[in-house]
């Protein structure tokens, strides 16, 4: 597979099962988020890697936090949380060290931690393993961050070996949503109704 092709060929799953990646090859996998744009080098990442017997831990703090931002959540949609948490092979927490006083605005910061992120999506794919970037809500509960150590959550990055082949949707056209800029505004196609 070239580079291109495996680029082209990532589509994220929360379909997974064991084997998630051995330490070893979670630090080369991390190391790619090392390579996302860092203007000014805040180096905002921060990672909480989560499994074997704390996945359950981890999944009762999660409805915690949700009985704490979403008091209203429907019970089958605890219950989905509490099994996903406590079952995916591995967990990330993305988390956010943001430097508010800094000449970098907190946008471009939290961007760096994105940019980290995608890279890490990229890199399990390209070594066999597949995951999800999963949010919500409880990212902005400041309780569940301080839990995993953290001062703010991007969300979590679900890890593991795609069960079967995994679906690779169809994506939009690239045309749809690019533009040439000639000195007017532009339009773009995926705008027109």
């Amino acid at each position: 597979m070239t580079p291109m092709d495996m680029l082209l060929s990532r589509a994220s799953t929360d379909r997974l099962q064991t084997p998630a990646p051995a330490p070893e090859q979670l630090m080369v996998i991390l190391a790619t988020a090392m390579r996302a744009p860092d203007h000014g080098r805040v180096q905002p990442w921060r990672y909480v890697v989560i499994e074997g017997a704390d996945r359950p831990a981890l999944a009762e703090r999660i409805v915690a936090s949700m009985a704490r931002v979403e008091p209203d959540a429907p019970a089958a949609k605890i219950e989905k949380r509490r099994s996903r948490f406590a079952t995916m092979p591995m967990i990330i927490a993305l988390g956010m060290h943001l430097h508010p006083a800094h000449k970098i605005p907190l946008w471009e910061q939290e961007m760096c931690v994105a940019a980290g992120a995608m890279n890490i999506l990229n890199a399990l794919h390209a070594t066999g393993f597949g995951g999800v970037w999963v949010s919500g809500a409880l990212v902005d509960d400041a309780v569940l961050a301080a839990d995993l150590g953290v001062t703010r959550l991007a969300g979590f990055l679900f890890v593991g070996t795609p069960e079967g082949t995994p679906h690779t949707p169809k994506r939009a056209d690239p045309a749809l949503f690019t533009a040439r800029w000639h000195g007017q505004p532009v339009t773009f196609g995926a705008d027109k109704d």
